[in-house]
């Protein structure tokens, strides 16, 4: 029996089919479909969007995710970050100055760099604060949690589209 989970994608549109490869290389985990498994993010996040564009509409899309079988495939590199840490700073940091160090994985996972803690990352980034003085910042922010697939093959065997919903 497999192990799926739900994953949640906020957006302006409804998303049957996600592609890999339309997303700015300059994100925390670069160029990629971005999920969560957490639905009040996804749908902040589509109702974010939405306010950005004249009339639109925020969707959520929900999708399952064979997560076992994924685990188990040996055939795609994952990165997981557990927490906020020197690696995932450096990571995001990396990323965020055209490093491009994400087209190392095929699956990153850790914690979103949102309004919350995206000044303390700037800080970093600018140099105006150092990587303990930064994680001494984090410590008490709860991790919102993000994936970035930027293979497509690993949407087209492991992702399915159950829903979309207007919210």
């Amino acid at each position: 029996m497999s192990n799926s989970i739900i994953l949640y994608h906020g957006a302006v549109t409804e998303v049957k089919e996600p592609l890999t490869h339309v997303g700015r290389p300059e994100l925390d985990f670069g160029s990629g479909f971005y999920l969560t498994k957490d639905k009040e993010q996804a749908e902040s996040w589509a109702k974010t969007k939405a306010s950005r564009k004249k009339n639109g509409i925020a969707i959520l899309n929900s999708y399952t995710f064979d997560m076992e079988s994924f685990i188990a495939d040996n055939n795609y590199h994952k990165l997981i970050f557990d927490d906020y840490s020197i690696e995932w700073l450096d990571f995001i940091s990396a990323n965020r100055k055209g490093q491009k160090l994400w087209t190392e994985y095929d699956w990153i996972e850790g914690g979103i760099a949102n309004d919350s803690v995206i000044s303390t990352v700037d800080a970093y980034v600018d140099g105006f604060i150092n990587a303990q003085q930064a994680l001494d910042k984090l410590v008490n922010e709860a991790l919102h949690h993000q994936v970035c697939i930027s293979n497509q093959a690993i949407i087209d065997k492991y992702l399915q589209f159950l829903k979309s919903v207007t919210l």
